[in-house]
C-alpha cells in the first residue's frame, strides 16, 4: 500500500500526486477518494493539475476527460483508459492499492468513503 497522507490534508475538490510504479493522482470528490494513473493517455500532462467536475478530471492541455470511477476517456483525444487504484481510508490516514493492468476487476472503480 502507498501512504497519501491523512484524509485532511486532501481537501474535498483537491487532489495530490503520489509515487508507485508510476505517479498516481487522488482525488476527493465529495469525501470519496478515487485513484488513477496521474499521466494523461493522449499526451504527458499531469491530471492531478487538471479541473475536476464531479468524478471526471479534465487534463489541463487538451481537455481530454476521464472518468475516476472507470478510468475511461469520455472521448477524444484521448481514446485509451487510464488505470484506477483501489484507495483504502484508515483511521483518517488515506492508502492506494496500486492496481498491476488497465481494466483489471480488482481496481474497478473502488473507493471507501470517508465517514
Amino acid at each position: 500500500m502507498i501512504l497519501v497522507g491523512a484524509v485532511a490534508d486532501i481537501p474535498v475538490g483537491e487532489s495530490v500526486r503520489v509515487q508507485g510504479s508510476v505517479a498516481i493522482a487522488v482525488f476527493n470528490v465529495a469525501g470519496t477518494f478515487y485513484a488513477i494513473d496521474d499521466t494523461c493517455t493522449h499526451q504527458d500532462a499531469s491530471l492531478s493539475d487538471g479541473w475536476l467536475e464531479g468524478c471526471a478530471v479534465e487534463c489541463p492541455l487538451h481537455a481530454a476527460c476521464f472518468d475516476l470511477r472507470t478510468g475511461k476517456p469520455s472521448g477524444p483525444p484521448a481514446r485509451k483508459p487510464v488505470r484506477t487504484h483501489q484507495v483504502v481510508v484508515t483511521d483518517g490516514q488515506v492508502h492506494v492499492l496500486e492496481t498491476v493492468e488497465v481494466g483489471a476487476d480488482v481496481a474497478g472503480a473502488l473507493a471507501e468513503e470517508v465517514r
